[in-house]
């Protein structure tokens, strides 16, 4: 305690998020408000179904569920503080609250990227391997996919938190984001990073890079096997049982590609505007994406739509 006390000096952390312009702040407030109630309905919805039907109990439907649960917990962790940011300005958080704020978007985001890989799994083993699909992906082992995919992603939040939150910050405390993200509290320490950096990029290759592969191959066998059906309503069939998961992994890593993979501005105007951008982009990462995913399953999932339509039936029924 006496070395975390002395290398940290700074007991918390002032969040800048978009004080420098008051108007974007209020109208920001109103639409990510919006969006946080339809994530939770959605979201929220499409976790009572997968519940409630007995249709809905395979591999595929336990996966979605999991992710509109990670979505509902991802969003929570952030989006109070975002909101709560508009109407504060310069929102002051606690160190300790700024490293739990840290964890959990860090251990959601990485749990997301191995879940979506179990997800592409199962439609591969779905499509390319039907017959024996009731086998390989029984509940003995879809239910420890899902669990080893929370235990990943919570162990790297926990080492990745550890390292950014030993940093003696020493300081600058202004974190020039809407949350603790990691990047931004990593510009603030005094002492070397290296170590948080090479941790990161190996990080990135285990949870981003390696998932990406799995999915893309995957994917080759699958349109591969969906080309060989002979007829084009098999086809058509086929690619629907998959397509909204495809679509969820285009929306959610091409929006971690374009945020982290574009190059940085050297221009010191170009900077400023560089800095509203990374911030709006996080934005569509950590609110719009989670949006998405329900209203994706549900437009193109017809047993998604039907146990969503009994549902509403039964409930208006009850009353």
């Amino acid at each position: 305690m006496d070395r975390f006390n002395w290398t940290s000096p700074v007991m918390g952390f002032i969040l800048l998020g978009l004080s420098a312009h008051p108007k974007l702040e209020k109208m920001f407030f109103v639409l990510i408000l919006l969006m946080y109630l339809v994530i939770l309905l959605g979201n929220g919805v499409l976790i009572l179904v997968t519940i409630l039907d007995s249709r809905l109990h395979t591999p595929m439907y336990f996966f979605l569920g999991n992710l509109s649960f990670l979505d509902i917990c991802y969003t929570t962790s952030s989006v109070p503080l975002i909101l709560d940011s508009f109407l504060t300005p310069r929102k002051t958080i606690p160190f300790s609250a700024c490293a739990m704020q840290m964890f959990l978007s860090f251990a959601m985001g990485a749990t997301e990227c191995v879940l979506l890989g179990m997800m592409a799994f199962d439609r591969y083993v779905a499509i390319c391997n039907p017959l024996r699909y009731p086998v390989v992906m029984s509940k003995a082992a879809y239910v420890p996919m899902a669990a080893s995919s929370w235990a990943a992603g919570s162990m790297t939040a926990t080492v990745q938190t550890s390292l950014a939150m030993r940093l003696p910050f020493c300081g600058d405390n202004i974190i020039n984001h809407f949350t603790c993200e990691i990047l931004a509290v990593l510009k603030l320490a005094c002492a070397d990073i290296s170590i948080n950096v090479i941790s990161m990029a190996v990080a990135n290759v285990i949870f981003l890079g390696i998932p990406v592969l799995f999915i893309s191959v995957s994917y080759v066998f699958i349109i591969a096997t969906i080309l060989r059906i002979p007829s084009a309503e098999g086809r058509k069939k086929a690619f629907s049982t998959c397509s909204a998961h495809l679509t969820v992994v285009v929306v959610f890593y091409g929006t971690i590609l374009f945020m982290y993979g574009k190059p940085k501005s050297k221009d010191p105007q170009g900077a400023d505007k560089q800095d509203i951008s990374d911030k709006l982009t996080s934005l569509f990462y950590g609110v719009v994406t989670p949006m998405l995913n329900p209203i994706i399953y549900s437009l193109r999932n017809k047993d998604v739509k039907a146990a969503v339509r009994n549902l509403v039936l039964h409930k208006h029924f009850i009353q």
